[in-house]
């Protein structure tokens, strides 16, 4: 297990030194690295370039498919809730993380409801036609 952690943290590394916040991750199918990556928002000037969404990313791509269910992520940082959200929605099998996160979500959105009604059928009437 450390052994994936320790290519994290090269690429944790790798991020630090090009100015990014270090955090870097390893997603792993079996005992095989399918993707890794570090933080890359301020080279690409994108609020999504976090390691996690980005070797999320990867694995799909190399594995043809957005499930991930057979895999294991390691991260140097616990990930924020926007990267959880993706290790979620990916099926990730487990995530195991390094440093505890101090700061997420210390920035406040607001949020409202429009059209409720109209957007929640659209997507009953959607998952019904699957079924």
């Amino acid at each position: 297990m450390t052994d994936f952690m320790q290519l994290a943290i090269e690429e944790a590394c790798i991020a630090a030194r090009k100015g990014e916040v270090p955090v870097g991750t390893v997603i792993v199918r079996g005992n095989k690295v399918i993707a890794k990556a570090h933080n890359m928002r301020e080279k690409k000037q994108n609020a999504l370039a976090h390691a996690e969404v980005l070797a999320i990313g990867k694995a799909c791509r190399r594995l043809k498919s957005w499930r991930l269910d057979d895999c294991v992520m390691y991260v140097t940082l616990e990930p924020c809730a926007m990267c959880m959200g993706a290790a979620v929605n990916a099926r990730l099998q487990k995530v195991i993380i390094g440093a505890k996160s101090e700061t997420d979500l210390n920035h406040k959105v607001e949020a409202e409801q429009d059209l409720r009604d109209e957007c929640g059928k659209m997507l009953k009437d959607f998952f019904a036609s699957k079924r």
